[in-house]
């Protein structure tokens, strides 16, 4: 058996990709197509992409049976074998990354919130950190806030503990 030759097929087949490898791209291109349809129509339109693979996606959108929106994908996919999916793999990160950037500026600015609301400190750190910004307003904010703070966490906090978070969010946003 072993010295019987391969078919010409079996030395070549190393070169070329398997079967399986071939449908996890697929798949990989078909989940990018599901997140760009994700995206909004604005965006969609402003992606150098061709126009059958941005209609392709916009006909995904509206489809609503699940059979349809299967097949549909599955065309979204293969288009995008035939494309470069870069421009809507950079949007797609674009919109993700806009999306983490904007949950961490409302964490860091509630944070702030009660740190500035707990201790005297933290307004020391604020004003070292941000030394343009308005001290006597925020001194007025966190005062009253500190009035307003719910002592339990059932109770509603007042206007002055939610006028310091816009506020907290604005600074941080300009600086």
């Amino acid at each position: 058996m072993a010295d019987q030759e391969l078919p010409d097929d079996a030395v070549a087949a190393p070169d070329r990709p398997s079967k399986s490898r071939l449908k996890r791209e697929s798949h990989a291109l078909q989940d990018l197509g599901l997140a760009a349809a994700e995206l909004p129509e604005a965006h969609l339109a402003d992606l150098a992409i061709p126009d059958v693979l941005r209609d392709a996606i916009l006909a995904y959108k509206r489809t609503r049976s699940h059979e349809g929106r299967r097949r549909a994908l599955q065309y979204v996919g293969k288009l995008m074998r035939n494309n470069d999916p870069a421009p809507i793999r950079d949007a797609v990160d674009a919109l993700r990354l806009g999306r983490a950037q904007d949950a961490l500026a409302l964490h860091e600015a509630e944070r702030w919130r009660a740190e500035l609301i707990a201790s005297d400190d933290a307004l020391t750190r604020w004003v070292a950190e941000h030394p343009d910004g308005d001290l006597q307003r925020l001194r007025g904010l966190v005062r009253q806030a500190r009035k307003d703070a719910a002592p339990e966490p059932e109770q509603r906090s007042g206007r002055a503990y939610r006028e310091l978070f816009q506020w907290i969010k604005e600074e941080l946003a300009d600086g």
